[in-house]
């Protein structure tokens, strides 16, 4: 046998539970038409995601971004959308799709064969500085917050912004501890090092980052400083390798900067991914060949996590639908084996790849359900306000 038909074996039986997939958000360019994006049906014309994919890819757990820009004027009522989008594709493919809200629930729809359908809310903009509406997504099946996207938010900073708050604000750090009462994971994906540090001071629970990479490999803010790694082992917490490319691989970055900001002059957000945005990409890339990524990058970034961090605080987010390119043998959700065989052959256990792909994932969803469990015997739900903690910051 191959490495690649080993890695296929292996994720047969520990699929991969992957933290971040922004389907919905590609979804909602369609306007949320299901049938023209008919996820039994080949979408590679169109995004990284579907059923058939995902099956070749080993997925036996996905957590959907419930994803809106940290710049869209009203967040909720869009987040609300996400969310309605993710509960309409598992009533859609119940065969396929399996909802879950547990780590319970993740290993009974690995059981079923059927792909556990989490879902992760990707920016503290969209809670619109309210303990209340964090639990009401916490109610509609939300399972982690990223506390910021791109942009800061009142209470935290982003890597990808001019610092404000230097960390967590007192506000801040009541969305981490209401966040670890409902036992809503603490996502520390997007935000800035300094968050990091001050939210695994507050957090009384395992933390996640669901897509982010070793900053020591791949220089960019959106990756996870050393020290921050160090300190998981103590935390609990899981640190999911992304793959997108100018934040694994370092010649990516300069590139990427020169891309963004060719879209910007043609009048598009450096995000955008429709099809016209796509179009002045290609132009720019014909001119100006991109660097590639490829599964070997990813797992270069993967060896130095788990010597800094463990095996057992590992895992796997993608990003896919969520970026405009990907690493060459990871182009879409088939690909997640290429990635395995590539670890096998470095000399990974398949124990060790068990936790990476499953264990890690479940574990940490779990140990978040024991903690809230033990606090809400204890602490009833907070009504703090941006205000009365932050004043007039």
């Amino acid at each position: 046998m191959t490495a690649l038909d080993d890695a296929r074996a292996l994720l047969a039986e520990f699929p991969v539970a992957d933290g971040h997939n922004d389907l919905p958000w590609a979804l909602r360019h369609t306007g949320y038409d299901l049938d023209a994006r008919d996820l039994t049906a080949d979408q590679s014309a169109h995004q990284h995601t579907d059923l058939p994919r995902l099956r070749s890819g080993g997925v036996g757990a996905q957590f959907w971004s419930v994803y809106v820009p940290s710049d869209l004027p009203d967040p909720v009522p869009a987040t609300l959308e996400q969310i309605d989008c993710v509960r309409q594709l598992i009533e859609r493919y119940p065969k396929e799709l399996a909802p879950a809200l547990t780590a319970a629930d993740m290993e009974a729809a690995r059981g079923e064969g059927r792909i556990a359908s989490l879902m992760g809310a990707e920016g503290g903009h969209c809670i619109a500085n309210s303990l209340g509406t964090l639990r009401g997504l916490y109610a509609l099946g939300v399972r982690y917050l990223t506390l910021t996207h791109n942009h800061n938010v009142d209470w935290a900073d982003s890597a990808t912004d001019e610092p404000r708050a230097g960390g967590l604000t007192a506000f801040g750090r009541e969305v981490v501890r209401e966040m670890n009462r409902l036992g809503m994971l603490v996502d520390l994906s997007h935000v800035a090092a300094t968050t990091m540090r001050d939210a695994l001071d507050a957090s009384e629970a395992p933390v996640l980052f669901s897509h982010s990479s070793a900053r020591a490999v791949c220089d960019h803010p959106r990756n996870i400083p050393d020290d921050v790694l160090e300190r998981l082992p103590a935390n609990g917490g899981v640190a999911m390798v992304t793959f997108v490319p100018k934040f694994v691989l370092q010649a990516a970055v300069d590139w990427t900067a020169a891309a963004d900001e060719n879209l910007r002059a043609h009048g598009f957000h450096h995000l955008d991914t429709s099809p016209e945005a796509m179009k002045v990409h290609a132009a720019f890339e014909e001119r100006n060949p991109r660097p590639v990524a490829t599964a070997a990058t990813v797992a270069d970034h993967l060896d130095h996590m788990r010597e800094v961090a463990g095996i057992d605080h590992l895992g796997i987010g993608g990003d896919y639908d969520g970026t405009a390119f990907t690493p060459d043998g990871l182009r879409d959700v088939s690909g997640y084996p290429n990635l395995i065989a590539e670890l096998l052959q470095r000399g990974w256990s398949k124990a060790d790849l068990a936790k990476l792909t499953w264990k890690n994932a479940v574990r940490v969803l779990g140990d978040a359900e024991d903690v809230a469990r033990s606090l809400r015997a204890v602490r009833p739900p907070s009504n703090a306000t941006l205000e009365a903690l932050d004043g007039g910051r």
